[in-house]
């Protein structure tokens, strides 16, 4: 059977160090699409050495810079990446396989995420189910600035493999990218009117750790497993603390 062609898309900023990995991974695309927002690296001459197409595009936030990067793309199936995720051989058999004859119009994957040193196969950690390969013209990004996911109400179906998520921040640059992220949920959160009380900000953070500790057995993943899932807890409070001081700011 013929293959649907697809279109690799990926966002990216001073992506120099990570993303010739994960172009390397997504070789077998029948294009490759780069989406800049103002990069003074190398990343777009590491683009151009894989013959990706590169679009720059001052940054619209995360939802609507991967929406831009999907209407940019000439075919009509598109597998969206980041520039630290990579391709495991498991997962392109598989976008291979698929796309010979597709029973839906968008796929989700398992990511598996790199974390000091090791590969979070429970707790929050993993599946991280994403879904990534889809018709771009049955889906889309959504507008949110962070935690952006892939809207479509259609039946989904599942790709085998894994996406790498290998993630070359250390410790200190991960929590402050959580800082950046918590307050722009909290931004979001005010904006569409929403509240949040005492009970929530205490609350939350508990039962997060019971859910993705014990239940997820995140507790299989020894220190990293136990540190990622305590930076969730903290990130969960800090949104709500946020959140809080906008209105009293106010």
């Amino acid at each position: 059977m013929p293959s649907q062609p697809f279109s690799v898309v990926i966002i990216t900023l001073n992506a120099a160090q990570q993303l010739e990995a994960c172009l390397r991974s997504a070789s077998f695309a029948d294009e490759i699409v780069i989406v800049d927002s103002g990069s003074d690296d190398a990343t777009a001459e590491i683009a151009i050495q894989y013959d990706a197409r590169v679009i720059v595009q001052p940054w619209l936030g995360f939802g609507r810079q991967k929406q831009f990067a999907v209407s940019q793309a000439r075919n009509d199936w598109v597998l969206c990446l980041d520039a630290d995720e990579r391709v495991s051989e498991e997962l392109r058999v598989s976008i291979i396989e698929t796309l010979q004859q597709p029973r839906f119009s968008a796929y989700k994957m398992a990511r598996s995420n790199r974390f000091m040193g090791r590969y979070l196969r429970h707790g929050e950690g993993y599946p991280d189910w994403s879904l990534r390969l889809f018709e771009r013209h049955r889906a889309r990004w959504s507008d949110d600035a962070v935690h952006e996911k892939v809207l479509h109400d259609d039946p989904v179906g599942t790709l085998h493999g894994d996406l790498l998520h290998e993630s070359a921040e250390n410790l200190p640059d991960y929590l402050d990218k959580q800082n950046r992220y918590t307050t722009l949920q909290a931004q979001t959160m005010y904006r569409a009117g929403r509240r949040a009380g005492l009970g929530q900000l205490l609350l939350s953070p508990v039962v997060r750790f019971m859910r993705f500790y014990f239940l997820r057995l995140g507790c299989l993943d020894g220190v990293p497993g136990l540190v990622h899932i305590l930076i969730g807890c903290i990130n969960s409070f800090m949104k709500y603390a946020k959140l809080m001081a906008l209105y009293r700011e106010k």
